[in-house]
């Protein structure tokens, strides 16, 4: 079994989180924290048993014992470290959203793609085993035709101007931090929309607060998606076809539940509970194992699926009159 090299570039909330269930990994080598402050990288380190603490990003992507770097800092960040880390020759798994803008994870691809280089969007939701019963069963017929969608994800986060979710300098808004799972859900299930419809309510800062989107399809297929800091929701999706309708919700931190539902009469329902935080040592386990097959890319979640997510909430963000700091 060949055991990998990890950093973790950024120490924070969700560095956290993904640092909890890489080190219960057998293939996974705690090698280095990094942070832009050598007191926090040590703090980190000791905390999960990284064997290194760097100060400096530059100097931990030029580690030659490191293999892969877990990206963790804001959205605002990742094209700029992505590009550092590959730069370096390091196989880059980067938190989403992927990037600001469709633009800059064009130039990410393109640099990993010239390398020849691991690249890939830690999209956590493709991967649990919820997901992949719930489109085995839409994909099964059993239900018939999918025809309208809803999707959920709204938590309350009161204004404060000095947040990262409300800092659009660093990618703050629903969108890319919580908008981004149900239009996930609606690009996966339908694809791509012919037309996007969004109500938004911006915050002073001139980040989006809350948003609902609507997808309208071709052959009339419609999806409605919610992202919200201004309210608490069940954080769920529902999925309406012919026969019944399929609804997938996170129940706790530690699980999810798949109910379907028959011609509204039965009803099937499934509990995946996970041993560890979050599940996120799905998504390091199929880095470890795509690079064990030399993949540069994964088969599951392609590059080209999130440069097109990336078009799309661009579009969104767009109708939305939400604007970043960037150039790309």
């Amino acid at each position: 079994m060949t055991t990998f090299n990890w950093a973790i570039l950024g120490c924070g909330k969700i560095a956290s989180k993904f640092a909890s269930d890489l080190k219960t990994l057998p293939q996974a080598r705690l090698c280095a924290a990094a942070s832009r402050s050598k007191e926090k990288a040590e703090a980190f380190a000791n905390r999960f048993g990284f064997l290194k603490a760097y100060g400096s990003y530059e100097e931990m992507a030029a580690d030659p014992e490191v293999d892969i770097v877990y990206i963790a800092t804001p959205h605002s960040h990742h094209h700029e470290h992505a590009l550092l880390c590959i730069r370096h020759g390091k196989a880059v798994l980067v938190e989403k959203a992927f990037a600001l803008t469709a633009g800059q994870a064009l130039e990410m691809v393109a640099a990993a793609r010239a390398r020849n280089l691991f690249l890939m969007e830690a999209f956590w939701t493709i991967l649990q085993p919820a997901y992949t019963r719930a489109l085995s069963v839409l994909n099964s017929g059993l239900l018939g035709e999918a025809r309208m969608m809803r999707s959920e994800f709204c938590f309350y986060s009161p204004y404060d101007a000095d947040t990262r979710l409300y800092n659009p300098s660093l990618g703050g808004g629903s969108l890319l931090d919580i908008g981004i799972y149900p239009v996930f859900w609606a690009r996966q299930i339908f694809g791509v929309p012919s037309d996007i419809q969004v109500s938004a309510k911006l915050a002073p800062s001139g980040a989006d607060q809350s948003l609902a989107m609507t997808f309208i399809y071709p052959d009339g297929r419609i999806a409605q998606l919610t992202s919200s800091f201004e309210v608490c929701s069940d954080t769920q999706t529902e999925i309406w076809c012919e026969k019944g309708f399929i609804r997938i919700k996170r129940t706790d931190p530690h699980s999810m539940s798949v109910t379907v539902n028959i011609k509204g009469v039965s009803e099937e329902t499934e509990m995946f509970r996970f041993d560890h935080q979050f599940g996120l040592f799905l998504e390091a386990q199929h880095v470890m194992d795509c690079l064990s097959r030399g993949l540069t890319e994964s088969p599951v979640l392609p590059l080209s699926f999130t440069v097109q997510q990336m078009e799309l909430l661009d579009r969104i963000r767009e109708i939305a009159g939400v604007k970043y700091d960037v150039n790309l």
